[in-house]
């Protein structure tokens, strides 16, 4: 028996495993005799895997679904396990300091817990955390903070939370209706600059629109991320009802007219509200 075999025989289907055993299982993973594919991987080329994974955990906790669940924070921690075993490889950490560093960093920012703050609501807890972090990072202004929030972020979330670090030192509409007044001022440059067509003009005023637009849902207390991923979802659950009322009438989306499409539309949208008469046909 080879080397490949010898060593593979270790490791055998059972009902649960131990972190150890699949440290150990990644490392033979990564070795000569194990896969090629993960062999040959690196941060980089794996980077991506992080994000996809992170987001199908997101998925499964909106489906409420606890084994899905179960099994995509797996995928989570198979891509830890596997950035610290390149990183052992590379001989600059393991996954023993991402734990020791994880577990100095849950201390040091509880502070109210382990320390002398005090901490009684969550609300207060959040800012004594905020404050750690900002001392361990050495962030000595807000703009440093501000630019610490990672480029890789959904771009609504990350507006969303440079508007928090704003808001923290008081740089904030004092009310929704002055966000309110700017989303009407940006919309107007952004259709002043598209009757110049000038493409660039064009991208930084719909940049500050978008801008605009998270700083109302924000004071209005609304995840903009989240009630975009929701209006993402209706229009699919709308679209598919369109395209379903047009086929039992014969017809096809793609040799209709706009206007008898806005008009499938339109019921769509009243059956959700339950105001129109097509009671069979709902989204």
């Amino acid at each position: 028996m080879d080397a490949a075999n010898e060593d593979g025989k270790r490791f055998v289907m059972k009902e649960n495993f131990t972190m150890d055993e699949l440290l150990a299982l990644m490392d033979y993973l990564r070795s000569d005799q194990g896969c090629p594919w993960d062999r040959v991987q690196t941060h980089e080329s794996i980077q991506g895997n992080m994000l996809e994974e992170a987001y199908e955990a997101v998925d499964a906790i909106q489906s409420g679904d606890p084994a899905k669940l179960c099994e995509e924070l797996g995928d989570v921690l198979m891509q830890v396990v596997f950035h610290a075993d390149i990183a052992e490889e590379e001989g600059s950490f393991d996954f023993q300091d991402v734990v020791s560093g994880l577990c100095r960093k849950l201390i040091s920012r509880h502070t109210h817990l382990f320390g002398d703050d005090e901490a009684t609501t969550p609300e207060m807890d959040l800012r004594t955390w905020e404050k750690n972090k900002k001392i361990e990072k050495g962030h000595e202004s807000t703009t440093e903070s501000m630019r610490a929030i990672p480029l890789a972020m959904p771009a609504l979330t990350r507006a969303y939370k440079l508007q928090k670090k704003a808001a923290d030192v008081g740089f904030d509409w004092s009310s929704p209706d002055g966000a309110r007044k700017k989303i009407l001022e940006e919309l107007g440059e952004l259709l002043d600059e598209a009757g110049y067509g000038d493409k660039e003009r064009i991208r930084q005023e719909a940049g500050d629109l978008l801008f605009a637009a998270v700083n109302l849902l924000r004071l209005l207390g609304v995840d903009p991320e989240a009630a975009l991923t929701d209006g993402s979802q209706r229009f699919i659950r709308r679209f598919d009802a369109m395209e379903k009322l047009a086929k039992q009438e014969g017809n096809a989306l793609a040799g209709m007219e706009l206007e008898a499409m806005d008009a499938l539309w339109d019921r769509v949208k009243r059956c959700e509200s339950g105001t129109g008469e097509d009671k069979g046909h709902e989204a």
